[in-house]
């Protein structure tokens, strides 16, 4: 192994590290603005974590195919971040304008995250495909918890954000299969992911669902190929 790839990929591994960590605490200073202007708690909360949904995570997700030859060093990411997050509910002490005690659905993410773009990566050699999942999970949920927020002031499963998830997911799966001739496959993934969003089965909450579901999808279509 080259030396200086290495090394220029940890650094890399170590910015994105350090990027989505920043993001987290900068959430405080809107979690404080919001309270100040009467939102209740939990709604700030859901506020805060979608906004790390997109630009932690979601940000993240597009540097992976530029700045990574293997897909160990997402895996690396996504435990380290998995452990960061995981650590506070550990020990009792939430980051509580993110976090709360009721779930810890912060740390499937970057658990799914990094776990869905290793295997997909693995699989079928293609940091492109393997970034679709995290990507709908990322900006397809955020932009969907946003806007059921900004409409409901509260947590909900409304399917009004099922139509602003597939939106976004729609172009994402186009685009990114589209590298590898799996455009349509792209598209399969972003209406099977936005469904199955709605939906939790204890444990198993939609940050689960969303990305091994499109990861079927897609790993199905890099099977069969092409549909035209």
């Amino acid at each position: 192994m080259d030396f200086n790839v290495f090394f220029i990929q940890t650094l890399w591994l170590v910015l994105l590290v350090s990027y989505s960590i920043i993001v987290t605490f900068s959430t405080k200073r809107l979690y404080n603005y919001l309270i100040k202007k009467g939102v209740k708690k939990n709604v700030a909360i859901y506020y805060d974590r979608k906004i790390v949904h997109i630009f932690g995570g979601g940000v993240s997700t597009l540097f992976v195919p530029f700045v990574f030859d293997s897909p160990f060093y997402p895996l690396v990411i996504g435990t380290f971040l998995s452990l960061f997050t995981y650590l506070p509910y550990h020990k009792g002490k939430i980051l509580y304008w993110v976090q709360t005690e009721k779930n810890m659905n912060d740390v499937k993410f970057c658990f799914m995250w990094g776990l869905i773009i290793f295997l997909l990566w693995y699989l079928l050699g293609s940091p492109w495909i393997a970034i679709i999942p995290p990507a709908m999970m990322a900006f397809g949920d955020g932009v969907t918890g946003i806007s059921r927020n900004m409409i409901f002031k509260r947590r909900t499963k409304h399917p009004i954000g099922n139509v602003f998830m597939l939106a976004v997911c729609i172009p994402i799966g186009y685009f990114f299969a589209g590298f590898e001739g799996l455009a349509f496959w792209g598209l399969i993934a972003a209406f099977v992911a936005t469904f199955m969003e709605r939906y939790e089965f204890g444990p198993i909450d939609d940050n689960v669902l969303i990305t091994v579901t499109a990861a079927l999808v897609l790993y199905l279509g890099s099977l069969y190929g092409s549909l035209f």
